[in-house]
């Protein structure tokens, strides 16, 4: 099951005639739901899951945003389902003022919003101290690939792009925060076969060699290794890494990870460019 964004004159798509634009789940199993957002759809097909919970039984709140009532309600309607507890926001002043003061989990977030739009929201988040670490999936109709790496190089943990399944935004939803729970508890050591980051030492090795490093090339590839397989941007890493507050040139990132790749040798076979947007640490 697929659900696409509302037909509006800003997507440049007609609206199918006889169609209707409202959405109203249906709580029997036996009986269908339809929307303006997709075909006939059937509710064993969403996924309901088990109750998700922190490891203190509190549910995680997700931050939804989008200015269209259908997209809301669906997701909305999915995650409650699925164990979440689910605040709302319909623009860009709404949602920057809840991820401040309610602190969710997670921001599920769409581009194209009233006076500001969401890769916007999703800069000022990510300079903001209090918002910088909260993951946020963008779901968008905005499809190109110019728009993907936009929203991964200001910082989005993950891109999914209207028509979407729910099934499948659960899905990232519970991998995203499985991660994110996961550094929330950083281990004293870090070891990627032969490579080994020894946080209490401040040390790297590679079999069993030491590795010296500059701090910041320590914080570097330390950054890199606890986000593995996650891309990150090169403002990301400016902000992590040098705690810079504006965006200056991004070839003090280029030049480190060119430097640190010659230092760790045969090890550098686990720091990958990704190119257009950054780095990715590969295990």
């Amino acid at each position: 099951m697929r659900c696409s964004p509302r037909s509006s004159n800003r997507e440049g798509q007609g609206r199918p005639a006889g169609r209707s634009l409202g959405f109203r789940p249906v709580l029997r199993a036996s009986l269908p739901f339809v929307t303006g957002l997709s075909p006939v759809c059937h509710l064993n097909e969403i996924v309901w899951g088990v109750a998700a919970c922190h490891t203190d039984g509190v549910k995680p709140r997700i931050l939804v945003v989008d200015d269209e009532p259908e997209i809301i309600e669906l997701v909305e309607f999915n995650l409650k389902q699925a164990g979440y507890a689910v605040i709302t926001a319909e623009d860009g002043a709404e949602a920057l003022k809840k991820a401040r003061t309610q602190t969710p989990d997670l921001i599920i977030l769409d581009v194209m919003l009233p006076e500001m739009n969401g890769f916007e929201i999703c800069k000022t988040l990510r300079l903001d101290a209090a918002t910088a670490k909260v993951p946020i999936i963008m779901l968008t109709a905005k499809a190109a690939e110019i728009d993907r790496v936009l929203g991964l190089e200001l910082g989005a943990d993950d891109y999914l792009t209207k028509p979407f399944s729910p099934r499948e935004l659960m899905l990232r939803v519970k991998k995203v925060l499985s991660r994110t729970q996961t550094e929330d508890k950083p281990k004293e050591q870090l070891r990627f076969g032969d490579l080994l980051i020894d946080l209490p030492r401040h040390a790297v090795s590679w079999k069993n060699k030491r590795i010296d490093m500059t701090a910041t090339e320590f914080k570097l590839i330390t950054i890199l290794a606890q986000r593995a397989g996650r891309v990150q941007s090169r403002d990301q890493l400016l902000r992590d890494v040098w705690e810079y507050d504006s965006v200056i040139d991004t070839r003090t990132v280029d030049t480190h990870m060119r430097r640190l790749r010659e230092k760790i040798g045969p090890a550098a076979k686990h720091l990958d460019t990704v190119r257009g947007v950054g780095y990715r640490f590969v295990e």
